[in-house]
């Protein structure tokens, strides 16, 4: 479902099992070229939890060649953060759970308006927590060449596969020689995720057999958060590949997330679980 300008899919707990002043939310922001079917897999994680479920993938084209287009990943974070005061859930205990680094970028200016722009959605969000799911990534020119012909052989027609892909390597080789400039004017997605602000817990799910993604970003990742003292539990499923993680370990990657969504929700709302069952699987 969703309307003419915000693609998204949303899920509700059953009847029996729902509070709405206090049913968690989760917002799954999906891989560059993820499919919704795809995605809902994730959701059953958390719905059997008795949480709203909300998923979302940005447009391919926005990933790869943002600031080209109109509606960016800027305006599509403030579309999603004013879809949950739509629905009224905005100060729900919230828990972001981000896919490589289409789900990071977006997560990353949902981040920034919640805490440096926007001083409403600041007092108003209650966020608890973030899952990354093989993320995030620095500069890394191949690796986005990989993400890229994956999302480009699966649904795109012939003439936007000839010109995106040889126009993608031709802005990113520009990048990297003029890096320093960039860098002195703006941080890249990598950095800015390495100073993000927030301070609440954070759980990285990577493997050290992803092609796309290296793990050694994440764990410098990891390091950089725990320098500034935040909660950060990893897990490093070592031989599955790109966000394919729960695919080739459904119980462990759905233990690991429940465990992590179990604390935060523990810290932030104590009664909840005196109240409900946990559901492992």
């Amino acid at each position: 479902m969703g309307d003419t300008e915000l693609e998204y899919s949303i899920v509700f707990p059953d009847p029996s099992d729902s509070d709405l002043k206090e049913d968690p939310v989760i917002i799954l922001l999906g891989w560059a070229g993820c499919q919704d079917k795809h995605l809902a897999k994730y959701s059953y994680i958390y719905k059997n939890q008795g949480c709203v479920v909300l998923r979302y993938t940005a447009p391919w084209r926005q990933i790869f060649f943002p600031g080209i287009f109109r509606r960016n990943l800027r305006y599509i974070a403030r579309k999603l953060l004013d879809l949950l005061f739509d629905i009224g859930i905005e100060e729900h205990p919230i828990l972001f759970h981000v896919f490589s680094n289409a789900g990071s970028m977006l997560y990353r200016h949902i981040v920034e308006l919640l805490i440096n722009q926007n001083e409403t959605y600041f007092t108003k969000f209650n966020v608890i927590g973030t899952v990354f799911d093989s993320a995030p990534g620095n500069r890394n020119v191949l690796g986005s060449v990989r993400a890229l012909n994956v999302v480009l052989g699966s649904s795109v027609n012939s003439f936007v596969k000839c010109f995106a892909l040889p126009a993608f390597i031709l802005v990113a080789v520009f990048q990297v020689l003029l890096y320093p400039a960039i860098q002195f004017f703006s941080l890249s997605h990598y950095d800015a995720l390495k100073a993000d602000p927030s301070r609440w817990p954070q759980l990285f799910l990577y493997s050290k057999a992803d092609k796309i993604i290296s793990y050694k970003d994440v764990e410098e990742m990891i390091k950089a958060r725990k320098r500034l003292n935040i909660e950060v539990q990893s897990l490093d499923f070592n031989s599955s590949q790109h966000v394919n993680h729960f695919r080739k370990f459904p119980d462990k990657y759905s233990i690991s997330c429940i465990g992590f969504f179990t604390e935060c929700v523990w810290k932030h709302l104590p009664k909840y679980y005196a109240e409900k069952p946990l559901n492992v699987l």
